[in-house]
Order: C-alpha cells, then sequence, then structure tokens
C-alpha cells in the first residue's frame, strides 16, 4: 500500500498564533513512498492585518500584495481537501501546526491531530546532534541545491524540505531490480519514473564449459551426503521447464 504524505510549510506576519499572528502563505508538496507526484497546494492568504516590518523581512510578502488574496475561511476546504488523511511531514512542525490549528479552530472547525505529524527538525537533531539543523544547513550537509532561497517561500521550501527528508531517512536507495508482478521480471528505476523489464528473450550462454561442470559433479559426489540441497532446486526448475515445452 502507498503511503502518501505531504510536506508542507507556511510563511506567517510572527511568531505568535494565539497572540494575532495569522498566516500569509501555504506550500504543500505531495509524496507516495518518499517519491514526490508533482502535485502542490500552493496559496497566498490575506492575514487582516499589517505586516510587521520583521516578517516582510524574513519573506518579502508585503501588505499591499497580500490585499487582495483570499482570507483562510476562503481556501480552508481546498486545503484540507488537498491534504486528506495523509501524513504531514514540516520542519519545526509545532511551529505551522500551531499557526494551522489557530487558524481551522477560528472557523470552528476541529484541529488537525499532531499525532500524524513528522517533525523533520527532530529527525536532524537525533540524526545530527551537533551542529546547525536549519534548512540551510540540512541542504549544505546533504549537498541538495537550495540556491533559489534568497528569501523564505512556503512551496519553494516545501519543496526543498522533501528532498532534505528523504535523505534524512536514508537517502534514496538504488532498486534491487526484484519484483512478484510476472515471473522473471523487474523494475528498472529511470528517470521520469519506474517501468517494467522483461526476462531476457534468449537466456545468456553458459560460461562454464561440459568438462568445468562434469568435474564440479565429481568433486560434490565425493563430499558424502546424497544430493545436495542446491541440486533439489535445480532438479525442480528442470522439471518445470519440462511440463512448459
Amino acid at each position: 500500500m502507498a503511503v502518501r504524505e505531504i510536506v508542507f510549510d507556511t510563511e506567517t506576519t510572527g511568531l505568535s498564533p494565539h497572540g494575532g499572528d495569522r498566516i500569509v502563505e501555504i506550500g504543500c508538496v505531495e509524496m507516495l513512498n518518499h517519491i514526490p507526484t508533482g502535485a502542490t497546494f500552493h496559496v497566498y492568504i490575506n492575514p487582516e492585518r499589517d505586516m510587521p516590518e520583521e516578517a516582510f523581512a524574513v519573506h518579502g510578502l508585503s501588505s499591499a500584495f497580500l490585499a487582495d488574496k483570499p482570507v483562510f475561511a476562503q481556501i480552508c476546504d481546498d486545503f484540507l481537501a488537498f491534504v486528506g488523511d495523509a501524513r504531514l511531514v514540516a520542519h519545526n512542525a509545532a511551529f505551522d501546526m500551531g499557526f494551522v490549528n489557530a487558524e481551522i479552530g477560528r472557523l470552528g472547525r476541529p484541529p488537525i491531530d499532531e499525532g500524524r505529524v513528522v517533525d523533520t527538525l527532530a529527525l536532524a537533531r537525533r540524526r545530527n546532534p551537533f551542529g546547525s539543523n536549519s534548512l540551510d544547513a540540512l541542504c549544505q550537509r546533504y549537498g541538495i541545491d537550495n540556491s533559489r532561497r534568497v528569501k523564505h517561500g512556503a512551496l519553494l521550501d516545501a519543496e526543498i524540505l522533501a528532498d532534505v527528508y528523504v535523505e534524512l531517512l536514508g537517502g534514496r536507495q538504488a532498486d534491487l531490480g526484484l519484483s512478484t508482478s510476472s515471473p522473471g521480471a523487474g523494475v528498472q528505476r529511470v528517470a521520469g519514473g519506474p517501468r517494467q523489464v522483461g526476462a531476457r528473450p534468449e537466456p545468456l550462454p553458459p560460461r562454464l564449459t561440459e568438462a568445468e561442470i562434469a568435474a564440479h559433479a565429481a568433486f560434490v559426489a565425493t563430499l558424502g551426503g546424497g544430493t545436495p540441497v542446491w541440486g533439489e532446486y535445480m532438479a525442480r526448475d528442470e522439471a518445470a521447464v519440462g511440463a512448459t515445452a
């Protein structure tokens, strides 16, 4: 079963969701089994208040720019529909979830269960207990390009965090080419996604000569103990091939 996750980030007017600060931007990236699907959710939000200079210096979103944007009540249903019941992933998740649930609470709706949230900052601190674990520091540590991150932006930060999250989980592992979908078939990981690779039309010729095979069989016979274990499997394979011939 595919695991659906939403990596997300918010930009706000300040640090206190219960002290009058509001969300001004939400960016979300969908992942299935830790691979981005390309589906995103991104919206700017009118916070219905002024923009403090300190917050503007961080994300560059002015009151004038946000004046004609929808208020949270207008985008809440779309946001919750995109999130669905997926696991949520955020960096310093307590901050982002505090703001999201404060906004949802103002509408009289139940909060999102924080038990379904993964905090990448906590993951990073467990893996890297020394040094900085900011998003920029993690990008440098794992060789992730963050050159576009001149100012904080929710969607860009979510896209970068998706890459960081995969690295925190252990990095992308090469596919072993094993599959039970069809006999002799594997899955090869290529650019653009997985594709099925069928069995080789004609088996490769054996690299051992008949004399070498006979010499090996004679040596095994000197060991005693009857038919070796691998001989039983070879007999089964030969019987299966004969039955389908």
